[in-house]
């Protein structure tokens, strides 16, 4: 956490101090689980403060970190913290903050100039240290496991939701774990909405299964999507499956760090563009994934070309979605590494493998 605080305190020479309020930059820079409670950082101090029901988690989590205990009325107590750091120009977290708590920090402390910043934190959290690598591996290790545990019952009948339910079982029976986020479960026509909800309507054979799941591991996410069929799948599974398969391969052998986000995108999406499908795959490559499910970088057509860093964790998930017919995903979550990448997933995901025998 130390080494952390340094970096975040070198990037704010434009600053006095930062007040941070985004959760998962809380916990990143002081170790804090807690769900309520604001970081005060300046060159010299390093304050988190919270209310009553986390004094003693803060002293027993967040060492690097000296205990404010403002209450429930952090406002209020704002301008004598930063006064005892001699803070005058202070950041904040534009992306978090709302407007109305903006305002109300205004007013309390009508001396303090208030500078917006945007992803100082989150640009340190893009690159994972080998403790957080470690981490990530568990969390993939238990969703391959529950993966395998929980689609061992998928039977003919077996609704969404029946399906939902055992990946959640699974998880808790393996590791005593959570998902990571909503488990996706959409067959045949609802594979096509790429964050379909699940419902109670049976699987029928011959469809298309999107299955989208992760587990949650010491605040780190996991993240995998396998697109199964029970029974023996018609041509065009075969066909596009095959294409999707051919993409997420692409962007595997292809990606190197120093590559752009945009660059890495368009490995797989030349792939299905190629073939035709380019207008059925409208979202990015993928994403960062960390202490959010979702952070940078994000892979898209539309991301800024930023270099892709030794150490980023990734994942790549091209997918075909088609309203009249269903959807195909296939998703691997990766560390880029200084020769290409390290795929953490290891759910098998060749044709065959989809296949679940009826």
């Amino acid at each position: 956490m130390t080494q952390r605080l340094t970096y975040l305190r070198e990037s704010l020479k434009d600053l006095d101090a930062i007040v941070i309020s985004q959760p998962e930059n809380r916990r990143y820079l002081s170790g804090f689980t807690g769900s309520a409670g604001f970081l005060l950082i300046s060159k010299d101090h390093a304050l988190l403060a919270t209310d009553f029901r986390y004094y003693t988690q803060v002293k027993q989590e967040a060492r690097n970190f000296d205990l404010a205990e403002v209450g429930y009325e952090f406002t209020k107590h704002l301008p004598d913290l930063l006064a005892q750091m001699g803070a005058q120009r202070v950041g904040f977290e534009a992306h978090h903050l709302t407007f109305t708590e903006l305002e109300s920090w205004k007013q309390t402390a009508p001396n303090v100039e208030w500078i917006p910043t945007t992803s100082r934190v989150e640009d340190l959290r893009t690159v994972k240290s080998v403790s957080e690598i470690e981490t990530l591996k568990h969390a993939v290790h238990i969703t391959d496991r529950a993966f395998a545990q929980a689609t061992d019952g998928l039977r003919p009948g077996t609704t969404e939701k029946d399906l939902v339910w055992a990946f959640k079982t699974a998880l808790h029976t393996i590791d005593g774990r959570v998902p990571a986020f909503d488990i996706i479960v959409a067959a045949g026509l609802a594979g096509a909405k790429p964050h379909a909800k699940p419902s109670d309507t049976p699987i029928p054979e011959g469809v298309p299964i999107v299955i989208d799941m992760g587990a949650l591991i010491d605040g780190y996410h996991a993240d995998m999507t396998r697109t199964l069929v029970l029974g023996q799948p018609d041509d065009k599974f075969r066909e596009l499956y095959q294409l999707v398969l051919n993409a997420n391969q692409a962007a595997l052998d292809g990606i190197r760090p120093g590559m752009t986000d945009v660059e890495a995108d368009a490995l797989s999406r030349s792939v299905i563009e190629e073939a035709g499908y380019g207008d059925f795959f409208g979202h990015g490559l993928g994403h960062g994934v960390g202490l959010a499910i979702h952070e940078a970088p994000k892979l898209a057509t539309t991301s800024p070309g930023t270099p892709l860093k030794i150490g980023m964790a990734i994942t790549i998930e091209p997918g075909i979605y088609l309203p009249d017919w269903g959807g195909i995903r296939i998703e691997d979550l990766i560390i880029v590494r200084e020769a290409g990448v390290e795929v953490l997933t290891q759910t098998p995901k060749d044709l065959e493998a989809q296949i679940i025998p009826v």
